[in-house]
C-alpha cells in the first residue's frame, strides 16, 4: 500500500455543497484534499440545472416563435436545429465547469484528486488516480457530496434497445421522430415538452393514475392538459411491459393500460424513472457508514453520518434531490463546523420549481398534506387569465393556489403554475420566511402592472 497523505479535510464530490465546502475549509487555514472522478461541477453543472434549463430556453424561442402570429408578428415556418441548440447548452456547461476548475485550483492548501475515492477504514481513503496509480488519504473530517445517477430502466428486452438517460438525451445532435418517455415527474415534464417544442412527437407514459403524484390532484390535471395542449400524448395508470427493436430505426414499446394491452411504435425511448445514489464504488461498509434500503448515506439533522466525523451532503443523503437543497447542506456544516452555530435541517422551508412552460412553483404545504394534518385551512385559487400581465403577455395558463392556517393567518404552502411561476412561489416564500400574515400580501402594493400584483386578488379572495 502507498504511504498515506494526511488531511484535516477531505471532500468526496464536487456538486453545490462539494464545490463550497474546500473554499470555505481553506479560508479557515485547514488543509483539504478534494477528490473527484467526474467532471468538475458534479450534476448540476454538468448533467442537470445548467443544461437543461439552457435548452428549455431554446424550446421556449421555438414556442414563441410559432406564437408570433398572436402578437401581429409574422415569424414564417420555425426550425430546430438541434446541433446548435446542443452546442449553446455545452457552451454554457464548460463555462460554469471551468470557471469552477481555476477557482479550486488556485486555492492554497486544496488538493484536487482526479479518480474514484473508496473507504478502507473510518477514517481513510484509498484513491484510484485517473492517470493511474493509487494515493491513500486520511483527514479527522471527511463529506460525501457524490451525488445521484439516472435509475436503469428494467423490462423485458431492454437490453437490446439503446435507453436514453437525462444526461445522454441532451447530446442527440438530430431530432427524434417520435420519442417515447417513461416517467411523469419533473424530468419527464421538462424534456417532454422541450422535445415536443423542439417539433418531436412526444408520447409520455406514466405508471401511477397520474403526473406528479405528489401534488394535488388540481395541479396534476392542469399539467397534463397543458401538455396535451403542446401536443404532448400522456398515458397515465400506464405499465411499461417490453421493448423491441423494428425495422427503419424504429422501436416498440408494449404497455399495459387500464382499457388493456397496447403497442407504442417510436424513434427513441427516454427513461426518467428516478435516480439512484452513487454509493457503491465508495464502499460505505469499510467506514461503518449506515446507509438506507435504496442506498442512501443516513445522517442526523446536522447531517453526520453514525460515524463520528463522516458527514454526507446533497442529493446522495435522499431527500429533496436539487442544488440548493446541497447548497443549504452546506451553509448548515459551514455554521456547526467553522462558525460554532447550531444549524440543522430541522423545519427548514425547501421550494422547488418544474421549468415547464408555464413553470410550476412550490413550497411548503400543498392542500392534501394539510388536510391529512388535520389543519383548518383556507385555499385561495386564482386563474392565471385573471392577472392582468398574464392576459397582456399572453400566457394565461395555470393558476395561482394558496394554503392558509385559518386560525394564524400564517400561509402554510403555495403552488404557483404560471407565466413565472418560480418567482412569483419566491414572494410567497419570503413572506412565510418572515411568518407575515397572508393580509401583508392581500393589503401589499406591487407594481401594476407585474405578475406579482396578482398576489393581491389571490389573497382577497380569502375574505369573501
Amino acid at each position: 500500500m502507498p504511504p498515506s497523505a494526511n488531511y484535516d479535510v477531505i471532500v468526496i464530490g464536487t456538486s453545490q455543497g462539494g464545490r463550497f465546502l474546500p473554499i470555505a475549509f481553506a479560508k479557515a487555514g485547514r488543509k483539504v484534499a478534494v477528490v473527484e472522478r467526474g467532471p468538475l461541477g458534479g450534476v448540476c453543472v454538468n448533467f442537470g440545472c445548467t443544461p437543461t434549463k439552457t435548452m428549455v430556453a431554446s424550446a421556449r424561442v421555438a414556442y414563441l416563435a410559432r406564437r408570433g402570429a398572436e402578437y401581429g408578428v409574422r415569424t414564417g415556418p420555425v426550425s430546430v436545429d438541434l446541433r446548435a441548440v446542443r452546442e449553446r447548452k455545452q457552451a454554457m456547461v464548460e463555462g460554469a465547469r471551468n470557471n469552477f476548475g481555476s477557482g479550486i485550483k488556485s486555492l492554497e492548501g486544496v488538493d484536487l484528486l482526479r479518480g474514484e475515492g473508496r473507504f478502507i477504514a473510518p477514517k481513510t481513503l484509498e484513491v484510484f488516480l485517473a492517470g493511474g496509480g493509487t494515493q491513500v488519504i486520511t483527514a479527522p473530517l471527511i463529506f460525501i457530496d457524490t451525488g445521484a445517477r439516472p435509475k436503469q430502466l428494467a423490462i423485458a428486452g431492454v437490453e437490446t434497445v439503446p435507453v436514453l438517460n437525462s444526461t445522454t438525451i441532451m447530446e442527440l445532435e438530430t431530432l427524434p421522430g417520435h420519442l417515447l418517455i417513461i416517467g411523469g415527474g419533473y424530468i419527464g415534464l421538462e424534456f417532454g415538452q422541450m422535445f415536443r417544442r423542439f417539433g418531436s412527437e412526444v408520447t409520455l407514459i406514466q405508471q401511477h393514475p397520474r403526473l406528479l403524484m405528489s401534488e394535488d390532484e388540481d395541479v396534476s390535471n392542469e399539467i397534463t392538459k397543458i401538455l396535451r395542449e403542446d401536443g404532448v400524448t400522456v398515458f397515465t395508470g400506464t405499465t411499461p411491459q417490453e421493448v423491441q427493436l423494428l425495422g427503419g430505426g424504429r422501436l416498440q414499446l408494449t404497455v399495459r393500460t387500464p382499457q388493456g394491452e397496447q403497442q407504442l411504435t417510436g424513434s427513441h425511448l427516454l427513461a426518467a424513472i428516478g435516480r439512484v445514489p452513487n454509493t457503491e464504488a465508495l464502499r460505505a461498509e469499510a467506514a461503518g457508514i449506515q446507509l438506507d434500503k435504496e442506498g442512501h448515506i443516513q445522517v442526523n439533522e446536522q447531517l453526520e453520518t453514525n460515524v463520528p466525523g463522516i458527514y454526507a451532503l446533497g442529493d446522495v443523503k435522499g431527500g429533496p434531490a436539487f442544488t440548493h437543497v446541497s447548497y443549504a447542506d452546506f451553509r448548515i456544516l459551514r455554521t456547526n463546523l467553522l462558525e460554532h452555530g447550531s444549524a440543522s435541517t430541522r423545519d427548514r422551508l425547501v421550494p422547488y420549481t418544474i421549468f415547464i412552460d408555464p413553470q410550476f412553483g412550490r413550497v411548503g404545504m400543498n392542500e392534501n398534506e394539510a388536510r391529512k394534518q388535520g389543519r383548518n385551512i383556507r385555499v385561495a385559487k386564482l386563474p392565471m387569465n385573471a392577472v392582468i400581465r398574464a392576459l397582456e403577455t399572453g400566457e394565461t395558463r395555470g393558476f395561482m393556489k394558496a394554503i392558509v392556517d385559518a386560525d394564524t393567518q400564517q400561509i402554510l404552502g403555495c403552488v404557483i403554475l404560471g407565466l413565472e411561476g418560480g418567482e412569483i412561489m419566491a414572494i410567497i416564500q419570503t413572506a412565510m420566511m418572515g411568518k407575515l400574515p397572508y393580509t401583508a400580501l392581500r393589503d401589499g402594493i406591487f407594481t401594476h402592472p407585474t405578475l406579482a400584483e396578482g398576489l393581491n386578488t389571490l389573497f382577497m379572495m380569502l375574505d369573501s
